[in-house]
């Protein structure tokens, strides 16, 4: 079982503080597993494993307490008098009106609460409202490429990156090996449960909100899910996708497309990412990208020979942003995009992310949206050649293979 230290470091921050931790991420991501060593690092810190309540909502043995009535009266029996209690709520979100739950332990001294949910949503609506300024989210995401490459020992670098861009990060899915048919089955799983159950969880929530449209149509649902796979690292707007939608056969507005993202967005499959005007750090209103969460489900939705490398890189690149603590948005100068606007403690620094930068026309192509930008930030070029690497005015070329193993290169 691997650790997944950045993760347990930002869970071991938290310890005794009184502020919920609230873990999310997509699902078989890991959420449970650090959960455990997490517990298992409390036990080894002199914690009692009595101390320890810990409840995984998709084990049929607590079925009885998805009625969040009884599950406050099972926690409450379970609860020493003058100890600390550490509870674990696992997969949360599939009890109805979980808040009140977690809302009557914050408020009680002695008890230090965790909790995952593999849904958005389990954060926008009344435990946001309830808890706002309470709770802290750390979201996980699959395994990053230096993770991956622990896993699978892989000792030929490229080759590993190669498998990765293939067959992604789920962590269970990097231990079946080269096994295409067992990790397409084990993604096409976790696929078809995020739309079923998972959209299912959030259509019994959402009936609280009548402004909110039912997402009832799972064809539908799959194929602006396809087109989102298929449009990675590239602007997409809600009439573009009706329009596609309406190019085979079935009439659909914008509208009702919205809806649908949002849905998909929810369970953490997609990631939305706003433009930013680059000059003056102003957020636009103009189509977002999106990027996937993990590349071997891209490959799952679109089973096909050959990828644009660039994007699955591009892609591969916003998530080890995010891993890295850096809030990401697009970036646009003039007429020229950046492929990444990245903050972390008011510091920006530009990333463009190419395959190749060997072709002149792609060199210059990468580099003026950078000569365009008149501030001090960093700017990186990001590429898999190792012909261009090194300093153009001011402008770094690293290779994008030895970044991701290598925090400190553009640091």
């Amino acid at each position: 079982m691997m650790i997944r230290e950045a993760y347990l470091r930002q869970i071991e921050q938290w310890q005794d503080q009184k502020i919920i931790k609230v873990i999310t991420g997509i699902r078989r991501c890991g959420k449970s597993t650090v959960l455990q060593q997490y517990q298992e690092y409390l036990v080894r810190n002199g914690v009692s494993e009595e101390q320890i309540i810990s409840i995984n909502f998709e084990d049929l043995a607590y079925e009885e307490l998805l009625d969040y009535h009884k599950l406050y009266q099972y926690l409450l029996s379970k609860i020493l008098p003058d100890q600390k209690m550490y509870i674990f709520l696992d997969e949360i979100q599939r009890v109805p009106d979980f808040e009140k739950v977690v809302d009557s332990l914050y408020i009680k001294d002695q008890i230090d609460v965790y909790i995952t949910g593999s849904n958005a949503f389990l954060l926008s609506g009344d435990l946001a409202t309830l808890l706002s300024g309470r709770y802290i989210e750390i979201n996980m995401l699959p395994l990053s490429f230096q993770e991956y490459r622990n896993v699978v020992n892989g000792v030929n670098v490229d080759e590993t990156f190669a498998q990765y861009l293939k067959f992604g990060g789920m962590p269970y899915a990097a231990q079946l090996g080269h096994d295409a048919h067992r990790i397409h089955t084990y993604l096409e799983g976790i696929y078809n449960t995020i739309l079923i159950k998972d959209i299912e969880e959030r259509e019994k929530r959402k009936h609280k909100d009548p402004n909110k449209r039912r997402i009832t149509d799972v064809i539908l649902l799959k194929n602006i899910s396809r087109y989102l796979a298929s449009t990675v690292g590239s602007p997409v707007s809600l009439n573009n996708i009706a329009g596609y939608i309406t190019s085979t056969g079935r009439k659909v507005s914008a509208s009702t497309v919205a809806d649908y993202v949002e849905a998909l967005c929810e369970p953490y499959i997609f990631y939305a990412v706003q433009p930013m005007n680059v000059s003056g750090k102003q957020l636009l209103n103009t189509p977002c990208k999106y990027y996937i969460a993990d590349l071997g489900l891209r490959n799952y939705i679109l089973p096909r020979q050959n990828y644009d490398l660039g994007f699955s890189l591009e892609n591969v690149v916003y998530f080890e942003l995010i891993r890295r603590g850096f809030e990401v948005n697009t970036g646009r100068i003039e007429r020229h995009e950046v492929d990444f606007v990245a903050k972390k403690d008011d510091v920006y620094h530009y990333y463009q992310v190419t395959a190749s930068l060997t072709d002149q026309r792609t060199f210059e192509r990468e580099m003026s949206p950078f000569e365009k930008i008149h501030d001090n930030y960093p700017k990186t070029v990001l590429t898999l050649d190792r012909f261009t690497m090194g300093n153009y005015n001011g402008i770094q070329v690293d290779n994008a293979v030895d970044w991701l193993l290598d925090p400190s290169i553009d640091a």
